[in-house]
């Protein structure tokens, strides 16, 4: 199974951009394969912005990983 993240982007430098996971979680991430500008969120997968996102969707995807995480640290893992 393959995942991607939405991020941040905060700095944008020679094809590269440095983007925000959250929770001060800072990386460097390949941006040759999408149009992107400072503020914007992108989609990051195995160092790579894959797709752009809007706010709302980068938003939306953050809410659902957090249900998904709070689901299992409840129910514990096997």
């Amino acid at each position: 199974m393959c995942l991607a993240i939405p991020a941040k982007v905060v700095k944008i430098q020679d094809g590269k951009a440095q983007v925000d996971f959250g929770e001060g979680v800072l990386r460097e991430v390949d941006i040759s394969l999408v149009e992107v500008k400072v503020g914007e969120y992108v989609l990051v997968h195995a160092g790579y912005a894959i797709q752009a996102l809007s706010q709302e969707e980068a938003e939306e995807t953050l809410r659902l990983w957090r249900e998904l995480l709070e689901a299992e640290s409840s129910h514990g893992t096997k």
